[in-house]
């Protein structure tokens, strides 16, 4: 029994450099063997010495002319420092030799792709398919699929997954990538079918289910998605990525409680992810309960610092629990990161209008309506503003800005005519509200929640009981 079988191979190692050298400098007794010949190359080429390998491979091609592992070898360093068409007419002598090299069709292929020569690659992987069996049918596939890839076309790179997975339904590498093609090509039936098929071949196959969910998923089935993945984690308890996809189903179908609870099992099994806690904080946000929310959106913040969103977040939980300065201050953080963002000015402003500050309110929908000029909310927002904290002109003018930039909505046409009533212009204000009731008369309801008081004004109940006596509102 060996006791250092790795200082042997060393100390072997250097006595065939210490051969090659007496070889290259013409020395007696300089004589290497064929297989000796293959560990000198591929020791130079691993420590990326290629002068040394080359030199190795070419004293080793002239002491043995019909080998033709020696010359594979040789072209592989001569497309490592991207000699191309040498390194093709190397491979066409060893072809000569010995056409059965598998490593001569993966070569071949490489200086193809390096002279954008795909359709020669491409050809010749489907030629050399046809030649080998098993193992080496299974990698030239691999091969080929890569090839394809590169080349996007990516219908092609499942068809190349498929065929390895008739042959060999229990490929584990296949298996993980056809998944992704699947979803990718869209391809989502043709993969339940042939997922069914392994299933039924292979009923313990985890990723086979997996595949299966996944392809469930990508048709919106996700009752039968989840089926499928909890088949995987049956057979497989640790799959963090089934747990991953289940939440995720679950979420679609608003079944939140069931999503939290795969959720928090991927963050026990798996090194905990920001995008896992947003995942959760949005499900507990959906089930109204905003402190869970904001306690999982600060553990995607602290492993996601840079991402104003979740502090966006963040302060969303606050603002529905009615704390109007804990929100903004989270927000003032989210816009230190991304000052022009409409939604954060937008609530911003909202929490603004709750304190009761309407001119930092107007400065915050100000913003958004820069931002945004043709989106009614921002202007919405900031015409409510200035009509609460008694900024009637200036909001007469907005309204007017409003009804341009927006194609004339009618919502602004109400708020212009409750501007004009607050300014004491009623004859002016009852005109407006008239052409508000002709286009869109269920929006009233918008001016009478801005202001209630509006109908305690006798002219303008005057005018809505004519309107009703003439059509519904």
């Amino acid at each position: 029994m060996q006791e250092n079988p790795y200082r042997e191979d060393s100390e072997l190692l250097q006595e065939l450099l210490r051969q090659f050298e007496n070889l290259k400098n013409g020395r007696p007794h300089s004589f290497i063997e064929e297989d000796s010949f293959e560990k000198i190359i591929d020791h130079y080429h691993g420590n990326e010495d290629l002068k040394m390998a080359m030199s190795a491979a070419t004293h080793a091609c002239e002491q043995y002319p019909y080998s033709a592992m020696l010359r594979i070898k040789k072209a592989d360093i001569l497309l490592a420092r991207r000699q191309y068409h040498t390194a093709l007419d190397v491979l066409e002598q060893a072809t000569l030799l010995d056409s059965g090299d598998i490593n001569l069709y993966i070569l071949k292929t490489e200086v193809y792709l390096a002279l954008d020569q795909q359709e020669k690659a491409v050809t010749l992987l489907e030629e050399a398919i046809a030649l080998f069996e098993g193992e080496e049918r299974m990698e030239l596939l691999f091969e080929l699929a890569d090839v394809y890839d590169d080349y996007e076309d990516f219908e092609k790179v499942f068809d190349c997954l498929k065929l390895i997975l008739e042959d060999d339904p229990n490929n584990e590498e296949a298996l993980y990538k056809i998944c992704f093609w699947t979803d990718f090509t869209g391809r989502n039936e043709e993969g339940i079918r042939l997922h069914l098929k392994i299933i039924d071949e292979y009923p313990y196959n985890e990723l086979a289910w997996f595949n299966l969910a996944a392809a469930y998923q990508g048709l919106k089935l996700y009752e039968k998605a989840i089926d499928a993945y909890k088949y995987a984690i049956t057979i497989e308890e640790k799959f963090d990525y089934a747990y991953r996809n289940m939440g995720d189903a679950y979420i679609r179908l608003r079944k939140y409680k069931e999503a939290i609870e795969a959720l928090e099992k991927v963050n026990e099994l798996a090194k905990p992810e920001d995008v896992i806690f947003e995942a959760i904080g949005y499900c507990y946000e959906k089930l109204k309960n905003p402190a869970q929310a904001r306690f999982h959106y600060r553990k995607a913040s602290h492993l996601r610092q840079d991402d104003s969103k979740l502090f966006y977040k963040i302060a969303s939980t606050y603002f529905n629990e009615g704390q109007w300065t804990a929100c903004i201050r989270q927000l003032e953080t989210a816009m230190k990161i991304h000052r022009n963002q409409p939604e954060y000015n937008l609530l911003a402003g909202e929490c603004k209008l709750q304190l009761g500050l309407y001119r930092e309110a107007v400065q915050y929908f100000s913003t958004v309506v820069r931002l945004r000029p043709r989106n009614a909310n921002g202007w919405e927002a900031l015409i409510r503003s200035l009509y609460m904290g008694g900024f009637w002109e200036e909001g007469i003018e907005q309204a007017e800005a409003a009804l341009k930039l927006t194609g004339n909505k009618p919502l602004f046409l109400y708020y212009k005519a409750a501007l004009l009533f607050a300014a004491g212009k009623s004859k002016e204000a009852l005109l407006w509200l008239e052409n508000a009731l002709q286009a869109a008369p269920r929006l009233l309801k918008k001016m009478v929640e801005l202001n209630p008081a509006l109908l305690q004004n006798q002219s303008l109940v005057d005018l809505l009981a004519r309107y009703k006596r003439n059509k519904s509102i």
